[in-house]
Order: structure tokens, then C-alpha cells, then sequence
């Protein structure tokens, strides 16, 4: 049986020691996929990505392999690598969050706002994350009548 992503947008806390207590529903989804490790990282300096490392590996290969893109999979993987590192999820489902990637995303002892993405969970500083659903809110306003049209929703 394949096992459920958590839904919708959670907040959480960065603590003084650089430390994400990850909400019960995201340890939980990390536990049954089997990720202790994990890789944490950024590619644009702006919004936190947490792998479990089976997916960061994937993901390692397909920017090595460039897909037609070499040199910006191999960039996009230079900053991965730059701002992240491994890391483990404690029993307490907490992950220390590398202190350059913490001063990148201005996360230090900071409220952060996580989802599931894509294999892995994305995180936003507060910041970020109003500037994100700022950003969203226009463009479903938009895209509303459209998908409401063609029966999608």
C-alpha cells in the first residue's frame, strides 16, 4: 500500500538552536517511508526543501544527467549543495536545518510554513510565504473562471 502525503499547508518553528520540529503529520509521512536521513536544501535561496534521501539521490541523477540542460542542472545542483546538507529526523521529528541554508531563508528562530511538494516537504520563512500567497491568490483569481469552465472544478 503507498503511503498518503499530508495535505494542505502546516506552520512550525525553527528553534534558537537552528532545530524544524516537524508537524506530527510530516514525521509521521517521513516515518512510514523509512526516511531517517535526509537531505535539506534550497535551489533559489528563498524556499527550504527537506528530501528523504532516496528521492534527493533521484533528483542528484536527473540534474547530473542535465536532461538538455547541463550547465543550469549542474548550477541548480551547485547551490542545492551549497546551502544544504544531510541531516536526521529525531525522535521527536525534528531536523537541524544547516546554518547557512537557516541564513539564506531567514529561518533562524522563525515561524516557517511546510507542504508536501513533489516527493519531499517545502518550507517558507514567513516572508517568503506571504509573498508566495500574495503572488497565488492573484493568479487563481485568474485562472478560476477557466477551470471552472472546462469542469475541473
Amino acid at each position: 500500500m503507498a503511503v498518503e502525503h499530508p495535505r494542505g499547508t502546516y506552520s512550525a518553528r525553527v528553534d534558537d538552536k537552528g532545530r524544524l520540529k516537524l508537524p506530527a503529520d510530516f514525521h509521521k509521512y517521513l516515518t512510514e517511508v523509512g526516511a531517517v536521513k535526509v537531505f535539506v536544501t534550497s535551489f533559489d535561496k528563498r524556499i527550504g526543501k527537506i528530501y528523504p534521501i532516496p528521492v534527493w539521490k533521484e533528483i542528484e541523477m536527473k540534474l547530473e544527467a542535465g536532461n538538455g540542460n547541463g550547465r543550469k542542472g549542474k548550477a541548480l545542483l551547485f547551490v542545492a549543495n551549497d546551502v544544504g546538507g544531510d541531516a536526521e529526523v529525531d525522535a521527536q521529528g525534528r531536523v537541524l536545518l544547516p546554518a547557512e541554508l537557516r541564513r539564506e531563508l531567514k529561518v533562524e528562530n522563525d515561524q516557517v510554513r511546510l507542504k508536501y511538494y513533489r516527493g519531499g516537504i517545502e518550507f517558507h520563512g514567513s516572508a517568503t510565504y506571504e509573498e508566495e500567497k500574495r503572488r497565488a491568490e492573484q493568479e487563481a483569481a485568474d485562472a478560476l473562471p477557466a477551470f471552472e469552465d472546462d469542469g475541473t472544478l
